[in-house]
């Protein structure tokens, strides 16, 4: 992958650590038992969307239909067909997911229509719908309904499927009543328990674990080759398994954010008032930054709360903590007040 270019599972062709998940795809294909409708589970960032591209390239990959049985989803990243999953062109593979809003869509179309590429800045500055559109689901219909390109499979990535509404989640259910033949359905979610019970019980459960720490570790050496080793130990430490969020926590400066949380609340009632103020500063100057002051704050609970003085005491100011860092985002509560509460009330317990 070129020096620069933002990893994402279209156009990531490596998977560590998830090599059992790899291993029930392939005896299923291979024993000619696929079943049309998978749902691969997990929490985010540690590789459900990538093991679906790669499933789907595998499937895709009309070099390798005559050789059965298979030992690997692997496929060669410069096969005509994966090229065209890549761009996102493949006459036999759809992905479906939240749109851009309506304003910034026509943005998206406008370029396009202009051959000029927006940067990733750009595309960071755009704002997607709340929800996966009904029409993009009901196009699934109209797609797998068209033979396939070369008489093999046609291949659907739902990413995720957390992002329905009733109404889109309803639609989803009809086509999975009854898939076509040679079609396949992946639908991934970091929430499991929240879908319909009906779309849970219609498809194969694949549960991907998170990550163990050396493959984090490993990961993070290969696509944050910066990273010195104290670095990539620490956020290995703070990341729980998912590769994801060691990216990005590598990316916004995280682990000097978690250690200087953590040298405020280990101070207990000696903390620095001025620490804590420009913490919590730091948090309230963007949405992405609030939003990770409140993950390494609920990060810091569920690591030290047996270490804590008082267990009990530590687990209801934990409770709280989640309970208004929920009630902030939904509600627009003044954030910065919140934070200087939460954690000054960890000082006293922890």
């Amino acid at each position: 992958m070129p020096d620069g270019e933002q990893i994402t599972p279209k156009n990531n062709f490596f998977l560590l650590g998830q090599e059992e998940a790899e291993k029930a795809l392939l005896g299923a294909y291979n024993s000619n038992k696929l079943h049309n409708s998978w749902l691969i589970s997990g929490v985010k960032g540690i590789g459900k969307a990538t093991l679906a591209y790669r499933f789907a390239r595998f499937l895709l990959d009309e070099r390798r239909r005559n050789f059965s049985p298979a030992s690997s989803l692997a496929t060669d990243p410069d096969s005509p067909a994966n090229r065209l999953v890549s761009s996102g062109s493949h006459p036999d593979f759809k992905v479906i997911e939240r749109d851009f809003i309506e304003t910034d869509r026509k943005k998206v179309l406008k370029a396009i229509k202009d051959g000029a590429a927006l940067d990733e800045s750009e595309l960071k500055g755009l704002k997607k719908s709340a929800f996966i559109r009904i029409d993009d689901v009901r196009g699934i219909n109209e797609f797998l309904a068209k033979k396939s390109s070369g008489d093999g499979w046609r291949a659907v990535i739902i990413d995720s499927i957390d992002d329905m509404n009733p109404a889109s989640a309803n639609a989803l259910l009809k086509i999975l009543e009854e898939p076509p033949a040679k079609s396949i359905l992946l639908l991934i979610s970091h929430n499991v328990g929240q879908l319909l019970p009906t779309i849970r019980s219609r498809c194969t459960k694949l549960v991907l674990k998170p990550l163990s720490d050396n493959a984090v570790a490993s990961l993070l050496r290969r696509y944050r080759p910066e990273l010195d080793e104290t670095a990539v130990k620490g956020i290995t430490e703070i990341a729980s398994g998912s590769i994801g969020k060691a990216l990005n926590y590598a990316d916004c400066g995280a682990l000097e954010r978690y250690r200087g949380l953590s040298a405020i609340i280990g101070a207990g009632s000696r903390f620095r008032l001025q620490d804590l103020l420009d913490w919590v500063d730091a948090a309230v100057g963007s949405e992405e930054s609030f939003e990770l002051a409140s993950e390494l704050v609920l990060k810091y609970c569920s690591d030290h709360i047996l270490f804590s003085r008082d267990i009990e005491e530590t687990a209801r100011a934990w409770e709280n903590a989640v309970r208004v860092l929920r009630q902030t985002d939904s509600l627009n509560m003044d954030k910065k007040e919140a934070l200087i509460n939460i954690i000054g009330n960890l000082c006293k317990v922890m």
